[in-house]
């Protein structure tokens, strides 16, 4: 089957001053989401005394959008299943509760890891606050504004030294960021700061489709959220790129493709190594005439194989050309459906591989026909697609049938020597020049 393709929405995270929850939500605003549209999502959630702002900055000269919210003071500890609760009363869109839970169970688990406890039973401290939530919630209503599909992170930055928190004094990265990023790509740099906070790396982990460079898409809008912090000559931002990119395509069958490059070897001994290549179970050899340096004329030698047939050709390659090296590189393949039937002409079986739209006579098979019967080659070629064809209205002619199945025998039993049936003679024949 050929490759499908269809439109998808992707936004790419640029993490290299780390990833905190007000940054993402930032990074989306700037990047065209419509902070009305985001509050009025939030504003759903059962809980009150809040507001959300956006502030435009600079950071090393870049514009970037700060996001500010603003709550009352409370000494409320929330545990997950409350917050979960709040979530699920909130009736927000279905993409955007769902990225929210799975955020913050990832952070439930991540906890609960650590101290040893049920997620449930987690007590979120600086992550259960009113401004992590909405940073959370706004961040996943962001994304359905802006019809966000998938999520590619970049490697994720984290600074070094210490920070207090509710537990008192802890390293940096958090545990909880590091039990986050378990499996992701980061790396460390030598800043005493917090650059990647739990909820941050919870957006991360819990709602990324793949990790690494910038997919390619077609860019449609570019944000920057600004973090808190100043860090000297490095920008405080968290990059977003949206854009439009064709999803991927369906795979096909991988197939390596070996080659060589030989200007010192006879044309015999080329034919002679195609052979071989094909004998070893190559679905394709062929030869190329290239130049090479100093103006050398030469071949390359190519074959298409299965991977695990690849030791086998290389051997080959090697024995057949005398070659000091082969390359390879990994390819896909779509093979499209076909059939193998069989027809006589002049009682001779010819085979025939039969696809969608188009028929082709085994070669070998149509040049033995032609030297027993006489019979010019292309006439043979021809005979036998329209015997397949039926181009004779039904009945076929004495010089061709069709055979039920392969290895049958034509009940005739021999050929017909009365060759009545000859191309061109009536004005009605169809000759092998109009035969498409």
């Amino acid at each position: 089957m050929s490759p499908q393709e269809r439109s998808t929405t992707v936004a790419w995270f640029h993490c290299f001053s780390g990833i905190a929850g007000d940054m993402t939500l930032g990074a989306l605003v700037d990047a065209g989401a419509g902070l009305d549209e985001v509050r009025g999502m939030c504003e759903r959630l059962p809980v009150s005394g809040w507001a959300l702002e956006a502030e435009p900055v600079l950071r090393t000269g870049i514009g970037g959008t700060k996001i500010h919210v603003v709550a009352e003071a409370t000494t409320v500890v929330r545990t997950a299943s409350h917050i979960v609760g709040l979530v699920e009363e909130a009736r927000l869109p279905e993409r955007v509760r769902r990225r929210a839970l799975a955020t913050f169970e990832a952070l439930a688990v991540a906890e609960g890891h650590l101290h040893r406890r049920p997620p449930s039973q987690v007590h979120f401290h600086e992550v259960g606050g009113i401004d992590a939530i909405i940073d959370v919630v706004g961040s996943c209503a962001a994304m359905e504004v802006l019809g966000i599909d998938e999520l590619v992170f970049s490697p994720v930055a984290n600074g070094t030294g210490t920070v207090r928190a509710a537990h008192g004094l802890m390293p940096i990265p958090v545990p909880a960021v590091t039990e986050l990023l378990r499996g992701a790509p980061t790396y460390s740099l030598d800043l005493n700061v917090e650059l990647t906070t739990p909820t941050g790396a919870a957006l991360a982990a819990a709602l990324a489709t793949d990790w690494g460079p910038m997919p390619d898409m077609v860019v449609r809008d570019v944000g920057f959220g600004a973090g808190t912090a100043e860090l000297g000559e490095r920008p405080n931002l968290l990059q977003v790129v949206v854009g439009e990119r064709a999803a991927a395509a369906e795979r096909g069958q991988p197939v390596v493709l070996v080659e060589v490059n030989v200007d010192d070897v006879t044309g015999e001994t080329l034919a002679h190594a195609v052979e071989e290549l094909l004998s070893a179970g190559a679905h394709d050899a062929w030869l190329s005439p290239i130049l090479m340096k100093k103006g050398r004329p030469a071949h390359t030698v190519s074959a298409l194989c299965e991977p695990a047939l690849v030791a086998d050709l290389v051997e080959v390659l090697r024995t057949e050309t005398g070659s000091m090296g082969v390359r390879a590189q990994t390819l896909e393949r779509w093979p499209f459906a076909r059939s193998a039937e069989h027809v006589t002409v002049d009682g001779l079986a010819v085979r025939l591989k039969v696809g969608r739209g188009r028929v082709k006579v085994e070669h070998d098979d149509a040049v033995a026909v032609a030297r027993r019967t006489g019979r010019p080659l292309r006439e043979v070629v021809f005979l036998a697609e329209a015997a397949w064809r039926g181009d004779d209205g039904g009945a076929e002619p004495a010089a061709v049938r069709r055979l039920p199945t392969p290895g049958t025998v034509d009940e005739g039993g021999g050929h017909d020597h009365s060759h009545d049936h000859h191309l061109g003679h009536d004005d009605g024949d169809v000759t092998p020049d109009d035969a498409g």
